[in-house]
């Protein structure tokens, strides 16, 4: 459930660790492990190091370092929900209780808040739909169509 790695630990900081914080776990930490520089065997100095670039990758860009947080809250509050599931009777036999979060939960990867940018696409696409029908309209009153017929009188 959890990613199996937990960076912030790997770096040795607080998840809510500022850039230069981090900058700093990394060289320090970096300089350590090294495999040419460290007192380890080299197999375990070159694990160790990939563990720390891999670390240093996620935390240092903000977009990665957003979703692993996001991803790791996902998963905790997911594990916290089924420890305190576990014992109770489900309603029919042989169904498990499905974990149903709030709706305030962490979002779906593939649900999340459009950005900027989509948003104004939008915006632009409404503006032209409603240029279209305003157009077909001007042009059917300029030629003198009539747009709707009226009842017929009897």
């Amino acid at each position: 459930m959890l990613p199996s790695v937990n960076y912030y630990q790997v770096l040795g900081v607080k998840p809510n660790a500022s850039d230069a914080e981090i900058r700093q776990a990394y060289r320090n930490l970096s300089k350590q492990y090294h495999p040419d520089t460290s007192r380890l065997p080299n197999p375990i100095a070159q694990q160790k190091f990939l563990e720390i670039q891999a670390a240093y990758t996620v935390l240092s860009n903000p977009e990665q370092r957003s979703s692993y947080d996001l991803q790791r809250r996902y998963a905790q509050n997911l594990q916290r929900y089924l420890a305190r599931t576990q014992g109770k009777s489900p309603l029919s036999p042989g169904v498990k209780p499905q974990p149903r979060l709030s709706s305030s939960a962490y979002l779906e990867p593939h649900d999340r808040p459009l950005s900027a940018g989509e948003v104004f696409a939008l915006f632009i696409l409404g503006l032209t739909l409603l240029g279209c029908v305003l157009l077909a309209i001007a042009l059917g009153l300029a030629r003198g169509q009539v747009l709707i017929d009226p009842p017929p009188h009897l």
